[in-house]
C-alpha cells in the first residue's frame, strides 16, 4: 500500500531515504564481483564473454555466434506487427527531430587586434549502447540512445543486449535497425560493458558507452570510466507527481504504477495539497494493482518506495521536489506553467493533466535517459552532446600577442614557470 505522510520532517526524511536507496544495496560485494568480471574480460576477451554468458544467461555460444546476424534482424521484422513497426518509426522520427534541434554548432569570433576564438564540435568515432534484457526488454531504450548518437554523427554504433536462454524481443532488433545500429551482440551484464570498454577479438572497443542497466551494469560503467566515456550512472527509475484538487486520482495512480512496474527499487511519489485526492489515489493504487501482470514486482516497489505526501501549498510541494531532484516530474495541477517557475531541479518535466510520463518514455522526442537518485541537481538528459566533444580554437596575431605579453609574464612569474614566459617573450622580441 502507498504510505501517506503529513509531517514535513517525515516527508523530507523519507525522500532522502528513497534518494539514497541505490547506495544501500550491498554495493561493496557487488563492486568486487564486477571488478573480477571486468578483469577477466580484459585479459581473456571472448573466452570470458562466453563463460559469463553461459553462467548468467544460460546460453552456450561460440565466439562467432556472439554477433546477431542480419538474417536474424530480417526475421525480427517478420515477427512484429505493422502497427508496432509504424510506432517504432514514429518514435525514431520524433526523437530525431527533437535532437536535431539540440545539435551543437561550431562557432568562431573575430575580436580586435587579430584574436580569433571558437569551439569546434566533433563526434566520437564509436559508441556502445547497452540495452537491458532481463525483467523486460526495451526497444524505446534503443531509440533513445542510438538516435542522438546518429544525429551527432557517430560513425559506428555498437549495441549489446543480454538474451537469456536465447530469447530476445524482436522489437529490440527492429528498433536497432531503424535507429542505425551497425552491430548487435548477444551479451549483457558487466561483461558486456567490459567488452565495449576494452574490446575483444569479436566485440570492438568503443569511445563512449550509454544506456541503463542493473546494478552490475551501473557499477561496471563506473569502473571503466576513464578508459571510455559514459553517459551517466543510472539508478532505479523514479517519478514524482505534484497534484492539486484538479487531478484525476485514477490517472495519478496509473502514473505511479507505470513507474513502479519497472523495478522493485523504482520510486513512485505523490505530493499533493489535497488530502482527499491522496486518500483516493492510495485506494486507486490498490485497486489497479489487483491482478496486475507484474504484480509482485510492482507491489514491492510501492511498499518500499511509494509514498503520498500531503502539504499545505504548491510552493512547499515544489520545494520538496527540488530537494529530491526527481528523474521524472509530473505537474498535474490547474496551472502547471505557473508552478514550473518554482521548479529548478528535475530530469524531465511533464506539464498538465494530459501529459503522462509514458509519452516521454516512448515518442514525444526528448530523451528518456535521465539523471536519477538526485543527479538532476547537476546532470542533464542524454543528448547529442553526450556523443560529442569539443575543441577550443585560439589564434593570436603578432599585435595581439604583444598586447598581452606583460600580463602573461606576470602570471608565469607568479607560478614559477619561466619557459612559459619565454615562449611569449621570445616571440615578442622577434616581432619588434
Amino acid at each position: 500500500m502507498l504510505r501517506t505522510l503529513y509531517k514535513l520532517s517525515e516527508a523530507q526524511s523519507e525522500l532522502q531515504r528513497i534518494c539514497d536507496r541505490i547506495h544501500t544495496n550491498q554495493v561493496i560485494e557487488q563492486e568486487a564481483t564486477v571488478h573480477e568480471i571486468l578483469n577477466a574480460v580484459r585479459s581473456s576477451g571472448d573466452e570470458a564473454l562466453l563463460h559469463y554468458t553461459a553462467k548468467f544467461d544460460q546460453q552456450t555460444l561460440t565466439a562467432s555466434e556472439l554477433r546477431i546476424s542480419g538474417a536474424e534482424v530480417d526475421t525480427a521484422y517478420q515477427q512484429v506487427s505493422s502497427e508496432l513497426l509504424s510506432a517504432i518509426r514514429l518514435a525514431c522520427k520524433n526523437v530525431k527531430a527533437f535532437h536535431q534541434q539540440r545539435l551543437p554548432k561550431n562557432w568562431v569570433t573575430f575580436e580586435e587586434n587579430g584574436v580569433v576564438l571558437g569551439k569546434r564540435y566533433t563526434p566520437v568515432a564509436r559508441a556502445g549502447i547497452y540495452v537491458p534484457g532481463g525483467r523486460a526488454s526495451y526497444p524505446s531504450t534503443v531509440i533513445m540512445n542510438a538516435i542522438p548518437a546518429q544525429v551527432a554523427g557517430v560513425g559506428h554504433l555498437v549495441m549489446v543486449t543480454p538474451t537469456p536462454q536465447g530469447h530476445i524481443n524482436p522489437a529490440v532488433l527492429v528498433a536497432a535497425q531503424e535507429a542505425g545500429v551497425q552491430e548487435i551482440y548477444r551479451v549483457g551484464g558487466a561483461q558486456a560493458i567490459g567488452a565495449l570498454a576494452y574490446g575483444t577479438d569479436t566485440v570492438p572497443k568503443v569511445d563512449i558507452i550509454s544506456g541503463p542497466g542493473n546494478i552490475y551494469v551501473t557499477l561496471a560503467k563506473k569502473q571503466v570510466y576513464g578508459t571510455v566515456g559514459i553517459d551517466s550512472l543510472a539508478g532505479p527509475s523514479e517519478v514524482l507527481i505534484i497534484a492539486d484538487h484538479t487531478a484525476n486520482p485514477v490517472h495519478v495512480a496509473a502514473d505511479l504504477l507505470a513507474q513502479a512496474e519497472h523495478d522493485p527499487l523504482a520510486a513512485a511519489i505523490l505530493i499533493t495539497t489535497d488530502n482527499t485526492l491522496a486518500e483516493k489515489v492510495v485506494a486507486e493504487v490498490d485497486r489497479q494493482l489487483a491482478g496486475h501482470p507484474r504484480q509482485t514486482l510492482t507491489e514491492k516497489a510501492i511498499a518500499h518506495y511509494g509514498i503520498a505526501i500531503v502539504v499545505d501549498s504548491l510552493e512547499m510541494a515544489a520545494e520538496l521536489s527540488n530537494q529530491f531532484a526527481p528523474e521524472h516530474l509530473e505537474l498535474e495541477v490547474e496551472e502547471p506553467w505557473e508552478l514550473l517557475e518554482k521548479i529548478s531541479q528535475a530530469g524531465a518535466i511533464f506539464l498538465g493533466h494530459d501529459t503522462p510520463e509514458a509519452v516521454g518514455d516512448y515518442l514525444a522526442g526528448p530523451n528518456h535517459t535521465l539523471p536519477t537518485s538526485g543527479a538532476a541537481r547537476y546532470a542533464s538528459p542524454l543528448s547529442t552532446e553526450t556523443f560529442m566533444k569539443h575543441s577550443s580554437l585560439i589564434q593570436y596575431s603578432k599585435s595581439a600577442l604583444n598586447n598581452v605579453a606583460e600580463a602573461i609574464d606576470a602570471l608565469t612569474g607568479a607560478e614559477g614557470l619561466p619557459s612559459h614566459g619565454d615562449s611569449v617573450r621570445l616571440r615578442v622580441q622577434d616581432n619588434d
